[in-house]
Parts: C-alpha cells; structure tokens; sequence
C-alpha cells in the first residue's frame, strides 16, 4: 500500500495528497477544483455528522434546510457580508440550454437569462435571515435554533482536497435571540462544542479563542474560533462560531416585539464546521505507514484478518472468530472479518495499516491449536498475543487506550512546537526554522497585523479565551501591548 508513498519529512504537501488519494479518502474530479469523497472518507464524514448532529439537537437545536439559490440583491443588503465573499460567488445568469445552431454541441439560450442573478450558496445568513423574517414576530417566537447540513461553492483558484476545494459538505447553524446576552451565550456554547468534538472525539487539542477585526467572518461582531496545529507547524482552523449582533436583522428588517411590548431587532449567531475536518485529522495524526484514525471516528475499529492455507483451517478461524465478533459489536464496536482468499494476509496486514485502522487481530491455524490471538495497534504499531478469552476485555480498553495516546501525542506536539517570542528577529527566526505557534504581543492595530503578514505569512491565528494580561510590547512595532495572541502560518 505504501508503494510511490512521500514521506513527511521529504514532501509533506506531497504526503498529504498522496495519503488522501491512496487510503481511497477521495480524489480529484473532473469538475477543477471539486472531488468525489469516495466511501471510506465518506464513512468518516457520517461518523462526525453523527456526532456532532447529536450534540446539536442535545443543546436544543433543529435541523433544517434551505435553497442553495440566492437572490444577488440579498448580498447587497448586509456591505461588510458582500464585501467578504464577492470574489468568491459563482453566479447563475441562465436557466436553459439549447442545441448549437452550427450543430455542434450546445450552448446557453441567450433568451433564457435570469431577471434576478442567483448566487450559488457560500453561506447562507442572508436567505436564511430573509426567511426568519417571516418566523419572528414576538419574543415568543424566539430562541430560534436551527442547524442545516448542506454544501456550499467558494470559487477557489488554488484547491487542495478536503482542506480548500470549490464545493465542500458542511453545517451551518443559524440561530436568532431577544437579547444580546443569549446570542453571545449561544456562540460561546457552540465553541465550546467544537472543541469538545475536536478534543474528544477527533483527539487534537485546540485553542479556543477570538479573532482579530481583520479576520472576523464577514459581518459578524465577534467571530470565535478553535485552531489546531498540524505536524508540519502550521495552524488549521478546525471551526468557528460567530456573534452576528443585529447587523442581519437590520439588514433584512427582521423585528419582534419584546416584552415590554417594544420592537426590536433580532440578534443574530452563525456557527459552523465542514469536511476540512477530514483534512485536520488526517495532518494531526497519520504517518509514514499511513492513515491513523481515532478510534471514536474510525469505520471501522478492529479487523480480523485470518491466516490460513485451505478451506478447512479458514472453517475453523471462523468458528472461533465469530463469537468474539459478535461480542464486541454487541459492544457498539466496529468489527471487520476480512475472510478474502483474493488477497494474502501480509497484503491485508498492510491494507488496514495504511487505512488506519485502529485495532488487527490475527488468528491462523497454530493460534487455534493454542487458543491465541495476536492483537496490533495502529498508533504504537505494538503487537501481542493474548489468551483468547482475553480479547474481548482487552480489546474495549485498548480503543480507549489508543484514542487517549492520541490526543496525548498530538498535546505533546503543540506544547514542544509552542513559542514565547519577544523579539522580531526571534519571530521571524522561529518561523523560517521551528514553525509551529508563536506566542507574542501584538499593539493592537490592523496595520502592525497586515504588515507581520505581509512580510511572514503568518496571521493572528486567535487571541486566546481568558487571555492574561501581561504587559509587554509588540513584536514588531515595539508599542505598548496588554496581552500575547497566537501568531502562526497556516492553512
């Protein structure tokens, strides 16, 4: 399986590419700049909807759904909202097609144009705020909580799977409040959602923090974000959760009356994660041997590849095989029993391996004999061999065990790749060499912001929850400075 496969430390772009492609995750299209999730990264995706959909409707929240169409008017409505995604919106000017008059092909029926250009959804606040607009009439009628699930296209020149692509699958929750306290309170809860699934479930540890006024999502007063750190020392974005203030409900006259009978505007929260999850889990944890999945997220959790020469030892692997199978899926575990005869079991061993899955079980015909089983590890690549009757409990707590030894292992990661810089010259020196996040003050001011960018790549990443306040002074124009924020390149 690891044949033609770049390692990190040669090509780490390239691994990535590879490792999406060859552990059949998904692949490019012909579409440019979209990709086909193929089943097994699909099966990946179900897993965090499922999670996460369970958390919404837990912290009170619906799904719904809304058209992937949007009046181009709507965008003008909101300025800062337009202004953040023009460049980025497909248009549909059209609505037919009709055969070539030179009979070769054919193409758009220039009678058929739109009176109203639709944008193909790159967010959805603005239909969505246009609909609630219909809903909303008394405080009665709020909290509205709503989630979708959706796709959406954000014309991307430069394209990578799974991290930027032209289409990607996600969620977006949209929720309106009768006060500004509740709407800060939900976009908080929402962050502290993410992070729970990210640390949890997805076993990388993130900081929680606000963005700078220059990174803020587009019409939004505060935007709220998680941020991990790859194993090349850049920084990825794992979600975000937006305090909107009243700025689309003034934009889209979307009124209530209180309860002291007075009309007010809505206040308003966006929050949302989408398929470059796929691409943190991967860049958090896979190796030179391939994927390593965590085993709260993995399709499947333990294979059993069995090792045998003739029909009658494989009748035999079976009969001890499947009660331990149907054990531990009895246990809500995930079980594959690869009985193949196409494919040898060193080719399997390898297959698993490089697809991440967490837990093998080996059992052959001498195993038998003895009442064994060898059981290997994908994270540590360690092996054993227990007592049959041993597997089950064994098997329950060394998912456990895995899935903590990952999130360990990537903690350790961002602690010995994270850095209190207080000099320019250290800060550029530790980006160029070490990568990783850089701890540092900033003044304050969008220009001292854009010109570290400009001359690094790097961004303010967050500005830390709870942040304490330390006096210093900025990095990089020397003025006086309260507090550090995270500085980092990133993805």
């Amino acid at each position: 399986m690891a044949k033609d496969f770049s390692t990190r430390a040669e090509n780490y772009s390239q691994w990535y590419n590879d490792l999406v492609i060859k552990a059949d995750l998904a692949e490019n299209s012909a579409v440019r700049g979209c990709m086909v999730i193929k089943p097994y990264g699909y099966a990946i995706w179900e897993h965090i909807q499922a999670v996460l959909d369970k958390k919404f409707k837990d912290t009170g929240h619906v799904n719904a759904y809304f058209p992937i169409f949007i009046p181009k008017s709507f965008f003008s409505r909101e300025a800062s909202h337009v202004e953040g995604f023009a460049k980025e919106c497909a248009v549909v000017t059209h609505y037919r097609l009709k055969n070539s008059p030179d009979g070769k092909g054919i193409i758009v029926d220039e009678d058929a144009k739109l009176e109203e250009e639709l944008i193909v959804r790159p967010t959805s606040e603005t239909i969505i705020w246009d609909t609630y607009k219909n809903w909303i009439k008394s405080y009665r009628d709020l909290p509205v909580l709503i989630n979708q699930w959706a796709n959406v296209v954000r014309w991307e020149m430069r394209t990578r799977l799974f991290l930027r692509t032209t289409e990607f699958l996600w969620q977006e929750g949209h929720t309106a409040h009768a006060t500004k306290e509740e709407a800060i309170t939900e976009a908080e809860t929402m962050l502290n959602v993410y992070a729970d699934f990210a640390e949890n479930w997805m076993a990388i540890p993130v900081i929680k923090g606000t963005k700078s006024p220059s990174e803020r999502f587009a019409g939004a007063i505060e935007t709220y974000a998680i941020e991990a750190l790859m194993q090349d020392g850049k920084a990825l974005q794992a979600g975000t959760s937006h305090f909107l203030g009243q700025n689309f409900a003034r934009a889209f006259d979307v009124k209530f009356l209180n309860k002291e009978n007075k009309l007010d505007f809505v206040w308003a929260t966006s929050w949302g994660v989408s398929t470059r999850l796929m691409g943190a889990l991967i860049m958090s944890h896979s190796d030179d041997n391939g994927l390593v999945l965590p085993p709260k997220l993995a399709p499947i959790q333990v294979v059993i590849v069995p090792v045998f020469k003739t029909t009658e030892q494989l009748e035999q692997i079976s009969q001890t095989v499947t009660p331990i199978k149907r054990a531990l899926e009895s246990k809500g575990i995930s079980v594959k029993y690869d009985d193949r005869d196409t494919q040898k079991p060193g080719w399997k061993f390898a297959e698993y391996e490089f697809k991440g899955v967490p837990v093998r079980l080996t059992v052959g015909p001498r195993d038998i004999e003895n009442g064994t089983i060898e059981i290997a590890r994908r994270d540590t690549l360690e092996k054993e061999v227990l007592q049959i009757q041993d597997i089950e409990n064994k098997v329950i707590h060394l998912l456990d065990q895995i899935q903590q030894n990952m999130y360990d292992r990537a903690l350790s990661f961002r602690e010995n790749n994270t850095y209190r810089v207080d000099s320019w010259d250290e800060f550029k020196n530790v980006l160029d060499d070490k990568g990783g996040f850089i701890s540092a003050h900033w003044d304050g001011t969008t220009e001292t912001e854009e010109k570290i960018k400009e001359e690094t790549k790097a961004t303010i990443r967050v500005i830390p929850l709870n942040n304490r306040l330390e006096a210093g002074r900025c990095v990089y124009s020397g003025k006086p400075s309260d507090q550090r924020v995270i500085f980092a390149r990133s993805y």
